[in-house]
């Protein structure tokens, strides 16, 4: 299931709009499910900056349980906050639809 309130980038990211400026940044379902991990002893896979800005905080939950991103992707499983130097650059990025569309194809 996609999230309709979330923007999603082609490299498999979601962004959540929360205070102000501040964006939170995970991966997709979709993105974590081939991995099994975002890093194990199979595949690691590189996390792109989907916005410019300053990241403003880490998900420290994941030190402990980084089966979050696995089991909690699109909640506990978030990565990083950032503040985006520019919010509308967040309107350029795909809505649930176009997602949902990128990830039929692939």
């Amino acid at each position: 299931m996609t999230p309709e309130d979330l923007k999603y980038t082609e490299e498999h990211e979601w962004l959540a709009s929360t205070e102000g400026a501040t964006v939170r940044v995970g991966i997709t379902a979709y993105a974590q499910d081939p991995l099994g991990e975002v890093e194990s002893t199979k595949s690691v896979s590189e996390i792109f900056a989907p916005i410019s800005g300053e990241v403003t905080a880490v998900n420290t939950a994941l030190d402990e349980s980084p089966e979050l991103i696995n089991t909690d992707p699109y909640g506990a499983g978030w990565i990083v906050e950032i503040a985006a130097a520019d919010p509308k650059a967040l309107d350029s990025l795909m809505d649930a639809t176009a997602y949902h569309a990128l990830t039929e194809t692939d």
